[in-house]
């Protein structure tokens, strides 16, 4: 096994030109939905994680969330995170009392901050964590704020429950819904804890989050006010990654974390925070809150794949760069309505910096594509069918956990194990010789492992003309 990981990373984003006078519905132009190559040129900043540091997945919800699978309880979350290779799992939802009395059952302090499953001691450690949803009138316009909250005990939830129930509905939804604003509801949490940590998530998603297009603000003090100070980390989402967020010199004070708001157990660490500090509560928290002393970066989704990435129009099967959505005036040429305006057009507007930008005291990132999503396109499917979740678990069963297999083991280790075309798609992940289909409007991207490939296994290097920009990615080993 490879002790460090060292790897070079610079994001360098140039969207390709289209030749359209204006926007033209996919159906006519299979083409047309953009899509990137990537180089391997060594970038600015060095990664050098070892094998042993922390990695958690803060943000995930419980089966009491709409949407999310029955499976998403604390056992089966345990087994799952365990598999992937998180050593600190969110239990997301604290806030629905069903849920906390299940927490309550199945879980057990571990003394510092940290929970574990009775039953599994050793296995992964929950960190007390819920989603909340705020939706408000604000400066004239409708809002919808979307915030992870942390707790440091049971003691401590039970007074965000019973302070929350008296001004709505705790029970009908794992994330619940308010409708007074959401510096009040940091006003609240950090009345009943000083401990408690209230991080913004998904900062970038157009409809519920803090710079959203649709019903977010144009800066953090104009949401949270003079609870402003409370706020030390913002989660930057599947649509962003922390080069983007680079851009906005204002951000240049909060620690950028990812997590996989997860809503099954295979979803869980696609995205995910790394630690060089002993994982405790408070530790874990106070890395995060002063950017440094424990907190060394994140494992990141590439932003393309996420459902918001660009522009566009679902129901038209319209996909746009943010050039061609401003000479569009934002209205979708095929039905008239307004275009959905995604996460990289929103960063465009709010940026003061240039792309390729890197702020100061900046973390690493690393991109990677999930195991299963690997495994399912080397067998040529679509979707993780119950033969790729077995090949999933036979070579994790073998090779060690999903994060090890794709960032830290040898090549000559993993060859033992995989087929030669999973082999072969990790390889192209970790080199960067990938393509991807961005995402938007609802529409999640898609990640191409193999269309670089003169053949099953040999990678083809450079950019195909006409259908990829340019970029740079993570070199690794």
């Amino acid at each position: 096994m490879v002790n460090n990981l060292s790897l070079c990373l610079a994001r360098n984003i140039t969207a390709p030109e289209t030749n359209h006078e204006t926007a033209i519905p996919m159906q006519q132009t299979p083409e047309y939905k953009t899509c990137r190559d990537y180089d391997t040129s060594p970038g600015p900043l060095e990664v050098t994680w070892s094998s042993n540091v922390t990695l958690a997945d803060f943000h995930v919800h419980s089966c009491y969330s709409r949407a999310t699978s029955r499976a998403m309880r604390p056992v089966e979350i345990n087994s799952a995170a365990k598999r992937k290779g998180i050593q600190v799992i969110g239990t997301g939802d604290f806030t629905h009392p069903d849920y906390l009395q299940e927490l309550k059952e199945t879980l057990e302090p571990e003394g510092n901050g940290l929970y574990v499953c009775k039953d599994d001691p050793e296995g992964t450690r929950f960190i007390l964590t819920a989603e909340v949803s705020n939706i408000f009138t604000q400066g004239g316009r409708s809002r919808r704020i979307h915030t992870v909250l942390f707790a440091p005990d049971f003691d401590v939830v039970q007074e965000i429950q019973r302070r929350l129930e008296a001004v709505g509905n705790i029970r009908s939804d794992g994330r619940p819904i308010f409708g007074f604003p959401v510096k009040e509801l940091v006003r609240m949490v950090m009345e009943i804890s000083d401990q408690c940590f209230v991080v913004p998530a998904h900062i970038w998603t157009p409809w519920f989050s803090l710079f959203g297009a649709k019903s977010g603000f144009d800066s953090l003090e104009e949401c949270f006010e003079e609870q402003s100070c409370h706020i030390h980390a913002l989660e930057t989402g599947l649509s962003s990654d922390p080069e983007m967020n680079w851009r906005l010199s204002a951000l240049d004070p909060y620690t950028l974390i990812s997590n996989s708001d997860a809503h099954s157990p295979a979803k869980i660490a696609r995205e995910a925070n790394v630690f060089s500090c002993k994982p405790t509560y408070s530790n874990l928290v106070n890395a995060m809150k002063q950017n440094g002393n424990g907190f060394e970066g994140t494992i990141e989704f590439f932003p393309e794949e996420g459902k918001y990435h660009f522009d566009g129009h679902r129901t038209c099967e319209l996909c746009l760069k943010p050039s061609e959505t401003i000479k569009l005036k934002g209205v979708c040429p095929v039905c008239g309505k307004p275009l959905t305006v995604g996460v990289a057009h929103r960063v465009e507007e709010l940026a003061d910096r240039p792309e390729g930008a890197i702020a100061p005291g900046a973390k690493p990132s690393v991109h990677i594509v999930p195991l299963e999503v690997i495994i399912a396109q080397a067998f040529g499917v679509k979707s993780i069918t119950a033969r790729v979740t077995r090949e999933f678990n036979r070579i994790t069963d073998m090779a060690g956990t999903e994060m090890e297999i794709l960032m830290w083991k040898e090549p000559e280790e993993l060859k033992s194990v995989l087929s030669e075309r999973v082999f072969q798609g990790i390889m192209a992940m970790r080199s960067g010789n990938i393509r991807i289909f961005p995402g938007f409007d609802g529409e999640y991207g898609r990640v191409n492992l193999f269309s670089n490939m003169e053949d099953a296994g040999k990678p083809r290097l450079g950019t195909q003309e006409g259908k990829g920009g340019k970029g740079k990615q993570l070199s690794m080993f």
